[in-house]
């Protein structure tokens, strides 16, 4: 028998408060308590079905339901791990998602120019960045972009720090790192060594986590160490060029031993942007700072007289590394945009013809002339 848990219940008392429950979640879930719904966070997606921590008279359960009532065509708007729902537990279907606080969202590698959303309400999003092969700053402004437009908090782990055993190296690295992502914690970490795990561990305590990186950059090995027990299966990287395979192969979100919880998810070979404009701006936020000094407000950073950021490349304080990387992802952005307004538009030409062939056909059953 479960037992219910009364809507007036604390935020902070309530089973879900693990999970990341909170009185805002609360006053979006109201509407849905007075249908009789129960709240759950949905731990992982599977085709067209869902699991679901939900309450569990003082404890928490994990329940499957169906989400054909939910189901969207909008790869951005369909469910996905992370986010809060409302579920018939009689009748086992998710009735409603509640407003989702964050979602980190990435372009497909579909010809269609479409979102893909990976998680939802995240408080950290953690990039791993593996020190096993050649830093690669441009990959971790790209995973910074999508990070700080999707509204979480980014945080570089560079991992494998065991295999970068001179302490000057390891402090060049860190220190490359901070330069490439500006108002972000970066944290070297060994599973090996237990270096840098307790500080890791502190930080994410209290919130919602999605791990995020590349196969091979050691995201099961430090999700395991996270967690506390052995909940992913780990595969050791290609020596060749330090790549692995997919051993994490669907988000899931887990709870954490000290508080808090993680979802890991699948290596991401492609990282396409998605509508992050404001991201990019954020992830080099000192361009944006020096360009507010260019003498012409429509600065190009090219060859242009009085341009304050040309004139931090001359004297070295800004690498020029990162105006190449900058401009790089602005077209980037700025041509998947305009595929998206293109796909737009040509859905709402056929869904204007559409409604004419509609228009017409009521016409002719009428008796009416059509043109």
């Amino acid at each position: 028998m479960t037992l219910s848990v009364p809507s007036s219940l604390p935020a902070s008392s309530h089973p879900l408060a693990a999970y990341g429950w909170d009185e805002d979640f609360a006053k979006s879930f109201a509407p849905h308590a007075r249908q009789g719904l129960t709240p759950g966070r949905i731990t992982r997606v599977d085709r067209g079905r869902c699991d679901l921590a939900v309450p569990d008279g003082p404890g928490v359960r994990t329940v499957s339901a169906d989400a054909a009532l939910v189901a969207t065509g909008d790869p951005v708007n369909v469910m996905c791990t992370g986010d809060w729902a409302a579920v018939d537990l009689a009748e086992g279907y998710v009735h409603a998602l509640l407003p989702r606080r964050t979602a980190f969202v990435r372009s497909t590698s579909s010809k269609r120019s479409e979102g893909q959303i990976l998680a939802a309400n995240v408080d950290h999003a953690v990039i791993a960045v593996s020190l096993a092969v050649e830093l690669d700053l441009g990959r971790v402004e790209r995973f910074l972009a999508l990070a700080w437009e999707s509204g979480a908090q980014p945080l570089v782990v560079l991992t494998k720090a065991d295999l970068v055993p001179d302490p000057v190296t390891l402090a060049h690295l860190v220190a490359d790192t901070e330069t490439a992502a500006p108002g972000v914690q970066v944290l070297p970490v060994s599973a090996a060594t237990g270096e840098g795990l307790d500080v890791l561990s502190a930080v994410l305590a209290g919130g919602t986590s999605v791990l995020l990186g590349q196969s091979g950059a050691g995201k099961s090995t430090l999700a395991n160490e996270l967690l506390g027990e052995e909940v992913q299966t780990v595969q050791a990287a290609r020596d060749v060029d330090g790549k692995g395979r997919h051993t994490t192969t669907t988000r899931n979100l887990m709870l954490m031993p000290w508080g808090g919880v993680l979802i890991d998810t699948p290596g991401l070979r492609g990282v396409g942007l998605w509508d992050a404009e404001s991201g990019v701006a954020q992830t080099f936020a000192e361009i944006d700072r020096l360009a507010a000094d260019c003498r012409f407000h429509d600065c190009a950073h090219t060859s242009e007289p009085g341009c304050a950021v040309l004139a931090a490349i001359a004297d070295g304080s800004l690498p020029e590394r990162r105006l190449d990387s900058y401009r790089k992802l602005l077209r980037e952005n700025q041509r998947l945009a305009a595929r998206s307004d293109a796909r737009l538009r040509a859905e709402m030409r056929r869904d204007w013809k559409q409604r004419q062939a509609l228009g017409r056909h009521m016409l002719e059953r009428k008796g009416r002339p059509t043109r």
